[in-house]
């Protein structure tokens, strides 16, 4: 299982990441949808300088190499993220199985790193709220493409497995989905049935979420806190400060076939 370092989403929309760490009355509603406006405007936080020199920060965490050195570049295009929605998890009529959660943009360093950049509106507009190593949120969504060609790619939080889904169809994209759905999938029935049985009871507003567990969804993967648009995340293990941007911290996510 390898390791992924993440910058911590500390609450929905709640991170600004130009002013200090400052957040926003309460959580700001993500589009439903992804258009050429909102792409721009997810591009233009992702390669805005500021985003740049912290990026230069957090790949040279760990001495990995002298930040003057880093020089962070943007590549390829803005990729919409989804995550298994509640509405689906309650069974809510017409709910779809995923939401809209933010809007990631491909970050390279001068020696090869890679992490991707978490943009979701905010109070303040579009900010990046998070920044995660790794290439997942593009690798999962190409493979997405070739497997269920127009389905919709998400993320269940909980257990850090990726699906695609379409129509009656939800296919695992990874180890962790095939060992909870099987490598030939599932139907979008058998799919509820299993989210709803293991995150029914967890959901905001619950008898668990009041105790004030983890935000009250959470499930076999872990504890949860909120995303940007208050989906569950992984709770990050250890922090490191990149100065006035806010919070990183390094977060241990498992994934088959390495250490723990």
């Amino acid at each position: 299982m390898t390791l992924r370092a993440s910058a911590t989403v500390l609450a929905a929309a709640a991170v600004l990441w130009a002013t200090g760490g400052q957040a926003s009355a309460a959580p700001v509603p993500q589009p439903q949808g992804v258009t050429a406006e909102t792409r721009a405007a997810a591009r233009e936080a992702a390669a805005a300088p500021a985003t740049l020199a912290t990026l230069s920060r957090f790949f040279a965490r760990e001495g990995r190499i002298p930040e003057a050195e880093a020089r962070p570049r943007i590549e390829g295009e803005v990729t919409p993220v989804s995550y298994l929605s509640p509405d689906f998890v309650a069974g809510k009529a017409g709910a779809p199985v995923a939401r809209l959660e933010f809007l990631a943009s491909a970050a390279v360093s001068s020696d090869g790193q890679k992490a991707a950049l978490w943009t979701a509106r905010t109070g303040a507009g579009w900010q990046v709220v998070n920044i995660a190593t790794g290439d997942d949120e593009f690798r999962y969504a190409r493979l997405g493409a070739e497997r269920l060609p127009g389905g919709t790619v998400f993320r269940e939080p909980q257990t850090d497995a990726w699906y695609v889904a379409r129509e009656d169809r939800v296919l695992p994209l990874d180890e962790d989905a095939a060992r909870a759905v099987g490598d030939r999938g599932t139907t979008l029935a058998g799919y509820r049935a299993r989210v709803t049985k293991l995150y029914g009871d967890k959901l905001p507003a619950s008898a668990y979420a009041k105790e004030g567990r983890a935000g009250g969804f959470a499930g076999a993967g872990g504890d949860a806190g909120a995303g940007p648009a208050g989906a569950p995340v992984a709770v990050a293990t250890g922090a490191l400060a990149l100065g006035a941007a806010g919070a990183v911290a390094l977060r241990r996510r498992r994934r088959p076939g390495a250490g723990a």
